[in-house]
């Protein structure tokens, strides 16, 4: 019997050379219709959260296949909201070869879960969203605060960028790194903007409907567990609600479930052709992360790793 060769590491700069929004839109664009086909070319179950309540963490496991795709991977991520001394979200991604389930590669999750979420709520953006947006505000100052600047400003060309978080010093940081006005408030941070993009750790609404022009985009990425919130309810129920997968929104999202806000369909339903794209009105991508995207992102990194 022949001896399995160990499996590639790869780090956080790794992936960092390799991903490049431009190859990534378009591959999660695709990958999210992929999924809402149903044809059987995406394999994965809902994901598994074991709460670790001695320590206010979560744990987390994300398995998926991606059949014509040929590739398979499990994610196992962990969520502690109250660390201070390294990130709330920390990630590893395990790469399998499907034709004989080898391990290829143990990958840092961390950069590919910021920028295979930041390219799926583009993704949505570009489908649900008025053409030509000229003001995108930025709710939190985290890793996904910056992967959506950066993936957002791939497809467009705004006039304005704003930010808003909790504290001011990472407010103006992120301001200095990125060239966004820093706000004060949310209610300055959201005023005529276009696109508003919350990536809090907030348990309850930081965004209210009084604070916003109708027919605008949101991209709502936080508030992942069942009792948390980053939307007002009243501006949920008044929105059309797309998301990444209808069948864990129901389970996982604080946001439709305490609202009890009906979801009209995924994003990939609308890439499809399926739904609508209500773009008259205002809309809301609810996203929760799929691990068929954390399947395809390391895939591409492999790919790019392994040819150059």
């Amino acid at each position: 019997m022949a001896s399995a060769s160990l499996p590639r590491m790869v780090s956080a700069d790794d992936v960092s050379r390799a991903l490049m929004y431009a190859d990534l839109i378009p591959l999660i664009e695709k990958t999210l219709a992929d999924f809402s086909r149903g044809d059987g070319t995406v394999v994965q179950p809902v994901r598994t959260t074991i709460p670790v309540e001695q320590h206010q963490g979560f744990f987390l496991v994300k398995p998926g296949y991606h059949v014509s795709g040929e590739t398979m991977a499990c994610k196992l991520l962990t969520l502690y909201p109250n660390n201070t001394d390294r990130p709330s979200h920390q990630a590893c991604i395990v790469l399998f070869d499907p034709t004989n389930g080898s391990p290829l590669a143990v990958m840092d999750g961390g950069r590919i879960t910021d920028m295979r979420t930041a390219a799926a709520s583009a993704a949505a953006t570009k489908h649900l969203a008025k053409d030509s947006p000229q003001v995108h505000a930025i709710l939190g100052t985290g890793h996904q605060a910056y992967s959506h600047f950066h993936a957002l400003n791939h497809l467009y060309k705004f006039d304005q960028v704003r930010v808003w978080g909790r504290t001011p010093a990472n407010v103006q940081k992120f301001a200095a790194e990125t060239g966004a006005t820093a706000c004060s408030t949310v209610e300055e941070a959201v005023k005529d903007a276009d696109i508003i993009t919350t990536v809090t750790m907030s348990r309850t609404p930081v965004l209210k409907k009084e604070w916003i022009k109708p027919g605008i985009h949101i991209n709502a990425v936080g508030a992942c567990v069942p009792d948390w919130q980053e939307l007002d309810p009243e501006l949920v129920l008044s929105s059309v609600v797309y998301v990444d997968t209808k069948e864990a929104a129901p389970k996982e999202s604080g946001d439709i479930i305490l609202s009890k806000a009906e979801v009209y369909g995924e994003v990939g339903e609308v890439i499809l052709g399926k739904k609508e794209a209500f773009k008259d009105k205002t809309t809301i991508f609810k996203s929760l992360g799929i691990s068929i995207e954390d399947v395809v992102t390391a895939k591409l990194v492999y790919d790019k790793l392994t040819s150059s």
